[in-house]
């Protein structure tokens, strides 16, 4: 847990580097690009009471859907994130992607009835080998429950493994593993995946898309938006902190602040 939280907190805060950069979309210019949406998504992981920084305390949680919905942000799918960003369709004008890692049970037992209070959706990456199997984890039952409740379920590999550690045929087995599993568990497709603890490369983006992904989300720091990397898209992690509101309200007013005058990640 320490381990991962490191790696979470260093790239959260945009001091970890891969190999993929955001590129210039081809057929825009970079003001095009600067002008255009910006999808504000959000990287939680449990919601509950723990001093562990990678655990939103439920009341803090409540606040910060709370202050999505009154300050007019529209939550929207992965699918809908992808289609806006590809300019199939046109997204909303404060677009939200709020994301959950891992597949915790407390994001069925505390933050699935805020979000259904406020009628926010929300996407969970989760990881099918402790799906019903590890305690504190969801079940398959709690994940079909979920998606008729406005959750979108998506893949965060099979077993949380650290893909650039792996070699090729396990990085492959880790990615179509789990989608196959959970396309047959939930019966649906499964386009979307997270990496574990946000770490890739080019390459195990290209396995991932050859094994049939539509988009990758990393925890690098940042809106998405057309200039993106599909397969390297950027999220806001949020994290418990000794001032949790102060932080939150910062760390994603600043980033919508900072990109609205032109800047772009390269």
């Amino acid at each position: 847990m320490i381990k991962k939280f490191l790696a979470v907190a260093l790239i959260g805060l945009g001091l970890f580097s891969t190999s993929i950069t955001k590129a210039d979309a081809p057929t825009e210019t970079v003001d095009q690009i600067a002008n255009g949406a910006k999808v504000l998504v959000l990287n939680y992981h449990q919601v509950g009471i723990s001093f562990n920084p990678l655990t939103m305390p439920p009341q803090f949680f409540d606040e910060q859907m709370a202050y999505l919905v009154n300050s007019g942000y529209t939550s929207i799918t992965p699918q809908e994130l992808y289609d806006g960003i590809s300019g199939v369709t046109v997204l909303p004008e404060k677009p939200v992607l709020i994301t959950f890692d891992d597949g915790y049970l407390d994001n069925y037992t505390n933050a699935f009835p805020i979000l259904q209070k406020y009628g926010l959706k929300a996407t969970i990456f989760v990881v099918p080998a402790f799906t019903g199997v590890n305690y504190g984890y969801l079940t398959w039952d709690q994940l079909l429950e979920m998606e008729q409740g406005g959750i979108t379920i998506q893949s965060h590999t099979m077993n949380h493994r650290a893909l650039e550690e792996l070699p090729d045929d396990e990085i492959r087995a880790e990615l179509l593993d789990s989608k196959q599993t959970l396309e047959e568990n939930l019966g649906h497709p499964v386009d979307f995946l997270a990496y574990p603890t946000g770490t890739y490369n080019l390459h195990i983006a290209s396995i991932a898309q050859d094994v049939g992904y539509k988009g990758a989300y990393t925890i690098k720091y940042g809106n998405v938006d057309r200039g993106s990397n599909v397969f390297a898209l950027e999220r806001v992690p949020i994290f418990q902190q000794t001032n949790t509101m102060k932080a939150f309200y910062e760390r994603i007013e600043y980033r919508q602040s900072f990109e609205s005058f032109g800047w772009i990640k390269r």
